[in-house]
Formats: C-alpha cells, structure tokens, sequence
C-alpha cells in the first residue's frame, strides 16, 4: 500500500539564517560562480533542499527533528525546508494552528523562521546554513524548488516575498493576505496560477526579479505524465539563472515504489534509484548537456517521515540519511550555497558511495572542473583526472566499494531551435561510455585517493561526466552490460518485513553520478 505522493518542489524562497544571526541579501547578487570554479577560499559542503516538516500536511516530523538528524546525526553542512507551498494547518511541532489553516509563506513566517532562528541564537547548529523553504505545485505541470533570497530589512519583511509569490501564483484565496500587501502586488502584477502559460509566467517573474538570487529546480520530473523535453528547454530559455537543475536521485527511496515513481510506463520509473532523465544513457539529461545547457543533476530526500507512527507505511530517509550533494562552496551562507549549485561544481551520492571526488580535464597549464568549460584547440591532448574517496562504512553500517566508474561522453552541438524536431527530441546519440575503469586501473595515493587518469584528444565539443556505482555490470535484477535496471516494487504483505526489505533493496544498489566538464575545441584555421 503506498503512502500519498508528496506536494510540489521546494519554492524554497530562502533566506539563510546563521548561527550568528539573519544575514541580509543585497537583490540579485552573487559572489563567485566563475565557469570554472576555484579551490581558493571554498570547501565541499554536504546538503539538500527539499524536505518537509509538520508544516505540510502528509509530513509528520517536527523541524527540530529534522535538523538535528540533518545536522547531529548525518553530517549536513545546509539544508533548505521546503514544506508544500499549499494551506497549513500546524505549526512546526505539529500543533494546530489557532483559527485554522493558513497560507504556508504565513506559517514560515509566524513559526518556522522564527524557530529557526531561536534554536540558532540558543547554539544549536553552529556554523550550519538553514533556509526556509517551500514546494511549489507549477500550474498544469509538477513540483519545482524554488529558494529567493531578499534584500529587505528585518526578518519577517524578508520572507514576505515568499507570501507574495503565494498570492501571485497560487489559488490562495485573496482574502488569506494582507491586504495592503494585495494593494501593493495589484500594482505590479497579475496573479496567474491555472495554465502553462501561468507557469511561465512565474518563471519569468523569478528570473526578472531575482536573476542570480533564486532558483527553480524540477524535483522528481518523471514521476508523471507532465513533462516533455521541450517544456524543460521552454523553463531553461525562459530562466536560465533560475532553472537551472533537477531532482535526478529522488527522495521517497523507502517507498515500496523506489522513489515514489509508481507509473507503470517505464520513463516514470527509477533505475538504480535515479530518475529515468538522468539514469538512461543518452536520455534527457544527455540530450540537454549536448546543447550546451548549464542543466545539473541534485539528490534529495523528499523527507516526510522515514516510517509513519501507525507503522504502516514507508516514505524517505532523513535528510543525509541516504542521500547527499556535495557542493563546492565559497562562502557561509544560502547565497554562497546557491552560487555553487547553480557553478555545477558538485556530485550526488546515495548511500555514501563515495564522500569525495576530484574530477577535471586539463590541458597544460588549464584546466576545468565539474560545471566548467575547457578551451583547446584541435588536436590538443588531454588528460583527464578522477580522484575518489569512499568512507568504511555508509550510515546502514555496510562496508562500501566502488565497483566500476563510467566515463561518459557526450557531443555538444548548440541550443535546438523552438519549433523544430530537434527541440522536441529527449535524447542524445553521441551518447556513450567512453571508458569504464575498475579497481585494477585505479592506484590509490598518499592521501588515500583512488586515482584514476585518462588522455584523450581533442577533436570536436563534448562534454564529460561520471557515474559510479557498487554493482558489477551485469548483476541479475539490477544491471545490464553496466546500466541500471528498471527498479521494481517491494511489494510484502508484512509491514515490518516490507520496511527491512525495501532498506536492504536500496543499500545494496548505490550510485553516484557527476556534474560534467565541457570541452570547446576551436578548429585550426
């Protein structure tokens, strides 16, 4: 029996609350997110950006509980909440709210932020990046995550874009909101929440307003029927500085249906635990990256409750429980967070597969890392470098290995045109495997690093990325020639044994997957 699908992607209009305090964001501003950033003054840092709270109504945790496992137990750097941009009828700790429910940007504002900032002041999670957040239901479409950071002064005035965007682009009823406020939005805007257009529209408004200061992330994109490739290419073309990514490694990894994607169809499934974008060789994903696009892949845990207190159902892991994105990070707020999501400098592990990566192409003197672009010439020789870590054992208490790591490749071609086949066509057949290595082609260095390095030559634009995993390439059930099987449900009467079965299924078919590095070739003249 599968537990209800989760509300709309994190509109995780953030912002970031330190340990020291709220710091405030100047509009659109970014610090460094260069195409090939730099190892001075940064530092990976481990986090996510959608997970819910009592908040939303099919969650059942408190926040408090939410951070400390994020933070206490499992190692989270940052974590953004990101509960249903819908109604809510609790408060954060799951007490009703007084009067009846009321607009989520509201609930954030009257409880969340503020306990947030109360659990900060008190020295809880120093040092740690906490967001304040919430799943958008895109009109016609899916859920998309959305963070904005503000420049107005005062806590309670900075996150009233979140209620603004609420009464924008929701069905909230009017009357919900202030309405001064309502006064002052009429002035500028025209709520728009029911069609395509709509969503758009909303993107549009994302981009114009807050360009480098926001974000909308398409959050587990197959689990229906809603979207075709050239929807994505519409929200990209539309907001490039805002959508930017999807969800590709889902959350809801312990439901019976691995990741909540329940459709029969075989696109609306998981393979190995990854959204059939990201998971299909020369899918997608593939077909995106081979225009060009800046499009990143992220893991989430979609946490609402790992098993419900009726013990009757399964949902997701905690947050950095089982999965995790490690992201290069120069700076020590939600801002320098999202300067280095949207860089693409950053992998996406489950289960803990590995705990660092290193991976850059190099010619001479240059060279690029993940999210980056590489300018060469025809002909040039490069040489490609991986370096990864895996810890001793993941938080199931199982010992971890990497069995093989795909080199994948890809031509870049430039941006299909709105209105041709091309723009319509969800795959990329230049797609392919370039090199698989194993154990017996990596050494391990002083520093504990498996050291894997490949030369290529330079001869058209490409791009380059890895995906690693614990299987060998054709383990019954799991893989074909190296690719990841459809997964199927866990489907066991006894609840208890479903729950034990369902967490054994997911740790033992682990997988992670890189940012690519992009390679210009300019041809000899």
């Amino acid at each position: 029996m599968l537990h209800k699908k989760k509300s709309l992607t994190i509109l995780a209009l953030s912002l970031s609350i330190l340990s020291q305090g709220l710091p405030v964001y100047a509009k659109g501003s970014v610090g460094n997110n260069n195409n090939n950033p730099t190892e001075s003054g940064g530092k990976w840092m481990k986090g996510e950006y959608h997970v819910h709270t009592f908040q939303s109504d099919d969650a059942q945790q408190s926040l408090k509980d939410v951070l400390d496992n994020a933070f206490n137990k499992y190692g989270m750097d940052w974590i953004a909440i990101s509960d249903h941009l819908r109604t809510s009828s609790r408060d954060d700790e799951g007490n009703p709210i007084p009067g009846g429910p009321i607009p989520l940007s509201k609930g954030i504002i009257q409880y969340q932020a503020p306990k947030i900032k109360q659990l900060q002041d008190a020295g809880e999670y120093k040092n740690k990046i906490i967001s304040t957040g919430f799943e958008w239901d895109m009109p016609t479409y899916e859920h998309v995550g959305i963070g904005i950071l503000t420049d107005k002064p005062g806590f309670a005035e900075g996150l009233k874009v979140s209620n603004q965007f609420e009464y924008l682009f929701t069905n909230r009823d009017e009357r919900m909101f202030d309405p001064a406020d309502v006064a002052a939005w009429k002035a500028n805007d025209n709520r728009a929440y029911s069609t395509r257009d709509d969503a758009r529209t909303a993107l549009k408004w994302l981009e114009t307003n807050y360009p480098k200061s926001s974000y909308g992330i398409l959050n587990h994109p197959s689990r229906k029927t809603v979207y075709t490739i050239s929807d994505i290419r519409d929200f990209n073309n539309i907001a490039p500085n805002v959508v930017f990514g999807l969800e590709g490694m889902p959350g809801n990894q312990m439901e019976p249906d691995r990741g909540g994607l329940n459709l029969t169809t075989p696109k609306n499934r998981t393979y190995g635990g990854s959204d059939y974008m990201i998971a299909k060789l020369g899918g997608v994903w593939d077909a995106l990256l081979g225009e060009g696009r800046r499009f990143w892949n992220f893991a989430n845990s979609d946490s609402h409750f790992e098993i419900s207190t009726n013990r009757q159902y399964s949902s997701g892991y905690w947050s950095g429980e089982y999965s995790k994105n490690y992201t290069w990070v120069n700076g020590s707020n939600m801002q320098a967070v999202l300067n280095g999501m949207r860089s693409g400098k950053s992998f996406s592990v489950f289960g803990d597969l590995i705990n660092e990566l290193d991976f850059n192409i190099s010619h001479g003197k240059s060279k690029a890392e993940m999210g980056g672009d590489l300018q060469v010439k025809d002909g040039n020789n490069l040489k490609i470098t991986i370096r990864f870590k895996s810890p001793e054992k993941n938080n199931n208490g199982d010992p971890v290995q990497v069995d093989h790591v795909d080199l994948i490749s890809g031509d870049v071609t430039g941006k299909a045109i709105p209105g041709t086949e091309d723009y319509s066509k969800d795959t990329n057949d230049s797609t392919k495997v370039l090199k698989r290595f194993t154990s017996n082609e990596w050494t391990t260095d002083n520093d504990g690093y498996n050291v894997i390095t490949y030369k290529v030559k330079a001869s058209k634009n490409q791009y380059f990325r890895l995906r690693g995993t614990n299987l060998g390439t054709d383990v019954i059930g799991e893989t074909s020639s190296g690719e990841p099987l459809i997964d199927q449900k866990t489907d066991i009467e006894d609840n208890e044994t479903r729950f034990a079965e369902i967490n054994k299924r997911n740790y033992k078919d682990l997988w992670f997957y890189s940012n690519p590095i992009f390679v210009n070739v300019e041809p000899h003249k």
